[in-house]
Parts: structure tokens; C-alpha cells; sequence
């Protein structure tokens, strides 16, 4: 959260306490996603299956980084996703149509890095299954 005030140097300062905050703050946010959205399992045991293939068919290096790239972009969007469906749902608790919409765009979003993401996974695995 950002708000000024009367000393901006002393907000600015760096803190280790300040910054173990943030990742508990991180941690709440995953555990939120985690707990009330049943797609995630999906997407977690889409990258158990990855993980399980990669070590099968020891995908090289490259492989591996653009695997777990596109992995951490499905969950990331999951997050966008159930971030904006609770911001909507405070904004806008009775049924607009707009709202409809906002939510039905975000969520189109993560089917559209789930789809690339199972793009990359078939040009990496299916050559690997037929050689």
C-alpha cells in the first residue's frame, strides 16, 4: 500500500521486518487461491505431469525454463484472476453486467496462458513420445 508522509525518507528505508511482512502478506494471497479455487488443483497436477515428464524424458535445460515459465504464468494468471473475482464481487455485489464481464475477461485470460501452456508442453513432448 502506498500513502505519503510528512518524512519520505524514513518510509523509504529498507526493512527486514517491512519485507517478511510483504511475503507473509504473498503466502496469505497464495493460501486464498489455494483454498477457494478448485481450478488451481487442475493446474497443479497439469505440472506434477510436466515435472514427471520432464525427468522421463530429460528435457534439456532450455526445455525445462520455457516448462516452468509457462507454468508460472498459469498460476500467476490464476491469481490475477481470483484477485479480480474478489474485487468485483466488493465493487459490484449485485449482478451487473459489467461485472459479468470483467470477470468472464480475467478468466479468459487464464484459459489463454493454459492453452499456450499446453502448446509448449506438446512441441516439447509429443517428438520426445514418437522417437
Amino acid at each position: 500500500m502506498y500513502h505519503m508522509e510528512a518524512n519520505p525518507k524514513k518510509e523509504n528505508r529498507f526493512s527486514i521486518v517491512k519485507r517478511a511482512r510483504s511475503f507473509n502478506h504473498a503466502a496469505r494471497g497464495l493460501s486464498i487461491v489455494l483454498r477457494t479455487q478448485p481450478n488451481i488443483i487442475i493446474h497443479i497436477l497439469s505440472s506434477l505431469i510436466v515435472l514427471i515428464l520432464g525427468f522421463f524424458y530429460h528435457i534439456s535445460h532450455f526445455e525445462w525454463i520455457i516448462l516452468i515459465f509457462a507454468v508460472g504464468m498459469v498460476m500467476a494468471a490464476e491469481a490475477f484472476n481470483t484477485a479480480i473475482e474478489i474485487d468485483i464481487d466488493l465493487t459490484s455485489p449485485d449482478y451487473h453486467p459489467f461485472a459479468r464481464d470483467t470477470k468472464d475477461v480475467a478468466a479468459g485470460a487464464v484459459l489463454i496462458t493454459a492453452f499456450t501452456a499446453l502448446v509448449i508442453g506438446l512441441i516439447i513432448f509429443v517428438p520426445k513420445m514418437f522417437t
